[in-house]
């Protein structure tokens, strides 16, 4: 691989690391399996769209596309908390709304080019940073400070009830906290995260497209238990920083495989694959391992 490929992988990683930590914040510390994510990130990425094709600041769409993120989750948590729809359910329901809510903001269109519109991206090179390094230094910049802030605010009281939500709802309800108070604040944090990164990453790729979203759930999860296996999970800042570099890997281990000629078309499935390997590592080393025994 050339080193422009592998620079590009980290570019990537950095981008949608942010939507990782979307994902680990709602399936590994709220515990709720919330497919609004797909619909979440493609909402970020065409509230940014039609920003910047409207002529608008970029910023603003970014910012914007936080801010919808966010009310995205706090609907599922509504559904889930208040109208007792179950957790699956409640994000199955707000993804199919989020598509039709995503072309309306796309102007009734499946794509929206930002061919040689101004982005935040083109923003950061007119302050003097290189060209090539301008989605780099500005994906590092918002990942670092995304990892400080959850890292933070998981500490906080309110971070760790949300944690404990997710380790065990009875426990601590029965110790006088509102758990679906915890439930829709972990939602919409991480829904909003989704939605940034969503909005980052279509001004990197200069296009939105109304399916982009679809999966994107799969690749989150697959970065998540990559980042855990490589680095650990053994501290909260340690998770924190393994969910990015899962993300970075994960974006490598794609690049290694579009070189060695598997189809675009195929990634979806590869990604599957990769989750099902993952997940049942351990009942594989389990299997296994009386035969190594043996051959000893």
């Amino acid at each position: 691989m050339t080193a422009s490929i592998w620079f590009g992988a980290l570019e990537q990683g950095l981008l949608w690391g942010v939507m990782v930590l979307g994902v680990y914040i709602t399936f590994r510390v709220l515990d709720f399996p919330d497919l609004t994510v797909d619909g979440s990130f493609t909402l970020g990425a065409a509230i940014a769209a039609r920003i910047i094709f409207e002529g608008y600041n970029p910023w603003l769409g970014t910012a914007l596309a936080l801010v919808l993120g966010v009310t995205a989750g706090l609907i599922t948590g509504f559904l889930n908390t208040r109208l007792r729809i179950a957790p699956l359910l409640s994000g199955i329901l707000m993804m199919i709304a989020l598509y039709s809510i995503n072309l309306r903001v796309m102007g009734s269109k499946s794509m929206l080019s930002l061919l040689r519109m101004n982005t935040i991206f083109t923003d950061v090179a007119a302050l003097g940073i290189p060209r090539d390094y301008a989605v780099f230094t500005l994906g590092l910049i918002v990942v670092a400070l995304t990892c400080y802030l959850l890292y933070t605010f998981l500490l906080t009281e309110v971070g760790m009830a949300i944690r404990a939500t997710g380790d065990n709802e009875q426990m601590i309800r029965s110790l006088g906290v509102n758990t679906n108070s915890t439930k829709v604040i972990g939602l919409a944090l991480g829904n909003g995260l989704v939605a940034l990164s969503g909005a980052m990453v279509a001004q990197y790729q200069s296009y939105c497209d109304v399916g982009m979203g679809i999966g994107m759930i799969v690749v989150g999860l697959a970065s998540v238990i990559m980042g855990e296996v490589v680095i650990g999970n053994k501290t909260l800042l340690r998770t924190l920083i393994a969910v990015v570099i899962g993300s970075i890997i994960y974006r490598v281990v794609i690049a290694l495989v579009m070189r060695l000629g598997l189809p675009t078309t195929d990634l979806k499935l590869f990604t599957a694959i990769l989750v099902i390997l993952a997940m049942s590592s351990p009942i594989i080393k389990e299997k296994f391992r009386p035969v190594k025994l043996k051959g000893r």
